[in-house]
């Protein structure tokens, strides 16, 4: 079976700094393939080649068989993704902020309302529909922002730290969701966190950055076991890996992105 995402030798460079240096990888057909690796990694200049928003200083990569550059809009319409910052509308309910998705993504017209309904409901919002997304709380803002993004029905599905600010209720509840989602649709989730129990959890392979490069790929079991030590965590096979603590702190621009996304989804 083909990889549905296909990395070679992929490099962003910004100037004199290089984000994201020579890296090769890919992920299987419905699958959960998590990035896990500090803010700095490279973990979101990542995702930005594969969904199109930054193009390559070098290398290749092909999302649902379509190279990035190249066949760019049709990356485009095979992909949903949530971003770490805010994509809903505070201002507008839940049904309005799915029906302007709906007609960015043109989904045929007769077909909107039902598709709206279905995707509230799949995600527990459905008593919500008419209610203000400002009103919601962070998880049901994530939830909304999932919705927005499955809503053409995607063959990928990208997350860029989606709990970031999240409760741990909220983070467990937004998973499950998730889960579901590839287990009703075969939808493959690509995500980026820095969380290792999210990764632990959920993830069938880890891809471990640090400092722009994959240390590593493998299930968390394999990671794991290649430590040697007995009872090994995620963080002993990062710090194994990498000779660094997994840091999540960040430096002050971070806290303050940060703090500012948990807030506004508080």
């Amino acid at each position: 079976m083909s990889d549905i995402i296909d990395v070679k030798n992929l490099t962003k460079r910004f100037g004199d700094f290089t984000a994201v240096d020579n890296i090769s990888f890919g992920v299987m057909p419905q699958e959960i393939f998590a990035f896990l690796g500090p803010n700095g990694a490279g973990k979101s200049v990542t995702i930005k080649m594969l969904i199109t928003l930054l193009k390559p200083t070098s290398g290749q990569a092909a999302v649902d068989g379509y190279d990035v550059v190249t066949h760019s809009a049709d990356v485009r319409n095979a992909i949903g993704y949530v971003p770490q910052s805010i994509s809903v509308d505070g201002t507008l309910t839940a049904y309005e902020n799915l029906m302007l998705m709906a007609r960015l993504y043109e989904v045929p017209r007769k077909e909107r309302k039902t598709r709206i309904k279905e995707v509230l409901d799949f995600l527990g919002l459905g008593d919500h529909a008419d209610s203000l997304v400002r009103t919601f709380s962070g998880g049901m803002i994530r939830k909304m922002e999932i919705g927005q993004a499955m809503l053409h029905r995607p063959h990928v599905l990208f997350l860029d730290e989606p709990t970031t600010g999240l409760d741990p209720i909220a983070r467990q509840n937004v998973w499950q969701r998730v889960l579901e989602l590839r287990k009703t649709f075969g939808i493959t989730i690509f995500f980026s966190t820095q969380y290792m129990e999210e990764a632990d959890l959920v993830a069938d392979r880890v891809a471990i950055m640090n400092q722009g490069k994959i240390a590593v790929i493998g299930t968390v079991a394999e990671l794991k076991a290649k430590t040697g030590k007995p009872d090994a965590s995620l963080d002993d096979a990062f710090i194994y890996f990498t000779g660094n603590q997994l840091e999540t702190s960040g430096n002050f621009r971070e806290i303050r992105r940060a703090r500012k996304t948990e807030q506004r989804l508080h």
